[in-house]
């Protein structure tokens, strides 16, 4: 597998896990468990985008 299949499945599972835990979130129905839930798959997701944007050369990726 080259470094690029790589990178693409690694960010494929990533985001298939953010979008697992985002509706996870939404039937939860503890209050600190939905935000806990929504806060990780929103840090999975900005973790995705900034690999992403390395590995597409990007110098500044976003924030």
């Amino acid at each position: 597998m080259s470094e690029s299949e790589d990178v693409r499945s690694r960010l494929k599972q990533m985001r298939g896990r953010a979008e697992d835990l985002e509706k996870a979130a939404e039937q939860a129905t503890d209050p600190e468990e939905r935000r806990r839930l929504q806060d990780e798959a929103h840090q999975l997701e900005s973790r995705s985008v900034q690999v992403s944007g390395m590995a597409s050369g990007d110098l500044y990726p976003m924030e």
